[in-house]
């Protein structure tokens, strides 16, 4: 597909440069590096509600290693939908573990009582919406599959009504995480609870603020790279960000990485599997 028709015109281009191998090469890099740091530690927190977020790095660094391909070949159908796919939905698989990280803190401070939602629909609710924000991204990415100008126009439209959907159930999410916070620590007799310090592993001597403070961070990352792809696909094919490949990697791949970093240093799992092991231990003592 070229940039221009025999008009003059402006026609529509799957690229408007030429992707850099080096930039997609480091990004695939990363997001293996930390697959691999994720996946060790969903496995010794046992932590298996974390899944969705290693599939969705995973996803990145397909994503980016497609667009090596597309670097050969910037008129290829196939990469170019594969990478702008896989790029997209894995912020939702993100998502939708925080999502249940919040639920599960919850529930181990015993504080379902001040929770604004009910735990037992507050991950329901806010899965749900990841999942119509999922299924419209992946939905849009396989109408543009169809490589006609109007079905990469009515496919982006779809992915921006997903991206939308995104950016409203996370930011219902962050007031929602955000008043259970402070109602916890306003509450009689708050205490910083946290679980049984291991001098072998400081990583592992987490309270639940860190936690909640993570999440925050994470949701942030997330809710701006959200807004940037919104006005990315918003701007059109012909737009400033579609021109400008370094923006798709300062907003996106850098942003998405920092949400990995963030939450393997402040792994849920490194406060809840420790406080669930603290108090089976408490409870193994009892006469």
């Amino acid at each position: 597909m070229s940039d221009t028709n025999s008009n003059g015109g402006i026609e529509y281009a799957l690229y408007r440069y030429t992707p850099s191998i080096p930039a997609a090469a480091i990004f695939g890099v990363v997001f293996v590096g930390l697959s691999v740091l994720h996946l060790i530690r969903l496995i010794k927190h046992r932590s298996f509600f974390f899944i969705p977020f290693l599939v969705g790095l995973l996803l990145e660094c397909a994503g980016y290693i497609a667009r090596i391909f597309s670097h050969f070949d910037t008129k290829a159908l196939g990469p170019y939908i594969v990478q702008t796919m896989l790029i997209l939905v894995a912020p939702p698989l993100f998502a939708a573990s925080i999502y249940m990280t919040l639920g599960r803190i919850i529930v181990k401070l015993e504080a379902e009582d001040i929770s604004l939602v009910p735990v037992r629909f507050l991950t329901k609710i806010f899965v749900v919406g990841d999942i119509i924000s999922f299924l419209l991204q992946c939905g849009g990415g396989g109408y543009m599959a169809a490589g006609t100008l109007s079905a990469m126009d009515t496919g982006a439209n779809i992915v921006v009504g997903g991206l939308i959907v995104q950016l409203l159930f996370f930011g219902f999410f962050v007031v929602v995480s955000a008043i259970f916070h402070w109602r916890v620590k306003k509450r009689s007799g708050y205490v910083n609870l946290s679980p049984i310090s291991d001098s072998r592993d400081a990583r592992t001597r987490m309270t639940w603020e860190s936690i909640m403070w993570a999440l925050y961070i994470a949701c942030l990352l997330i809710l701006v790279r959200s807004v940037f792809r919104v006005v990315e696909f918003v701007e059109g094919n012909d737009g400033f960000i579609m021109r400008r490949e370094y923006l798709l990697y300062i907003f996106d791949a850098c942003l998405m990485a920092l949400t990995g970093f963030v939450l393997w240093i402040c792994h849920p799992g490194s406060f809840l599997a420790r406080s669930q092991n603290k108090r089976e231990s408490e409870l193994s003592l009892r006469p």
